[in-house]
């Protein structure tokens, strides 16, 4: 199926990737606004073109422009990009259902599950929006916001049903620093991009605790294992998992220092509380911290085993210490890869 190319699109969501993302559209040749919640960070993506707050020593396009009405920077777009954190899509989608355009492609860039419904972000706006699945895409893979805002290679993969909306989108954000794949199958490349922050945390939670390579292979391996797991049994192709929405997106997550998610892992494998990590971690909580809980909750409804991800939800929330969860994940029953 055909699509109408995406000349202009807006971003909502002036974060660290929000911005990002805006920057790697205007670099491909598209019109774009950002949407900031505060207007300080407007002032500085249009005055000084850069978002020091999240973005420090990054150059931002001139023909970025930023506004704080959100009406301002959907209307006449063919794209709106949401990049809020994923337990805040639901409210502000709330406040912007009546303003999208009724044939825009809407785009997701949160990874993680809605807490109290385990709905994946592409349902969440389905359901708030009365938008058709076809018309939702989503955008992920190892898409670290700093090494992509100053040009460094990598690549990323839209999925959406509707493979022509796909096409549209990949050559809207393709530019000379990112590739970027298409995919229709978008259940998996969300449960991707959610389970890899868990994971992410429990690799944080080795380093925190001194343990090295073999460990991180060890659980970036059987994690991707068990998120395939709840994957294929939530309808997804298992071979999602094994590409850049799995484990380039896995890989990316649990190995960099940029991660916050696995920055916070190791905050709580010294021994951090999670306030304590939260507080090192500049009082931003990780999405894994609150995607563990629905990650375990989904692998409970569907009878999947999710050993990593429910030691990490019981460490973070139950009291669990790091040295009792790296030990019961080693002394697990023994059986065949």
């Amino acid at each position: 199926m055909t699509a109408r190319p995406v000349h202009r699109v807006a971003v909502l969501g002036a974060g660290s990737w929000g911005t990002t993302f805006a920057k790697v559209l205007t670099d491909s040749g598209r019109e774009v606004t950002l949407w900031a919640r505060r207007p300080e960070v407007a002032e500085a993506v249009n005055g000084g073109h850069g978002n020091p707050g999240y973005l420090p020593g990054i150059a931002l396009p001139p023909n970025l422009r930023a506004t704080v009405r959100a009406d301002e920077a959907i209307a006449g777009s063919d794209a709106v990009v949401f990049a809020v954190p994923s337990q805040t899509l639901r409210p502000n989608l709330v406040s912007w259902r009546d303003v999208l355009p009724p044939e825009a492609t809407l785009v997701s860039l949160a990874k993680g599950v809605e807490l109290g419904t385990w709905m994946r972000m592409s349902e969440v706006i389905a359901e708030v929006t009365g938008a058709s699945p076809d018309r939702i895409a989503v955008l992920t893979g190892p898409n670290l916001a700093r090494e992509i805002a100053e040009g460094q290679p990598t690549a990323a993969v839209v999925a959406c049903r509707d493979a022509g909306r796909a096409v549209a989108l990949q050559v809207a954000c393709t530019t000379g620093y990112l590739r970027v794949y298409t995919n229709t199958d978008v259940v998996g490349s969300e449960l991707g991009g959610a389970g890899k922050n868990v994971i992410a945390l429990a690799c944080g939670i080795a380093a925190g605790m001194g343990f090295g390579d073999n460990t991180r292979a060890s659980l970036i391996t059987r994690g991707l294992a068990e998120t395939a797991r709840l994957g294929v049994a939530l309808g997804a192709d298992p071979l999602t998992f094994a590409g850049l929405a799995g484990l380039g997106d896995l890989v990316a997550t649990c190995s960099s220092r940029l991660s916050r998610n696995r920055t916070f892992g190791e905050h709580l494998g010294r021994g951090a509380t999670l306030a304590e990590a939260e507080s090192a971690n500049h009082g931003q909580v990780a999405e894994g911290v609150k995607s563990c809980l629905s990650i375990c909750e989904l692998g409970a409804r569907h009878g999947v085993d999710l050993p990593i991800a429910d030691g990490v939800r019981r460490v973070c929330h139950e009291g669990l210490s790091a040295a009792a969860m790296a030990k019961e994940l080693i002394t697990r029953d023994l059986k065949p890869e």
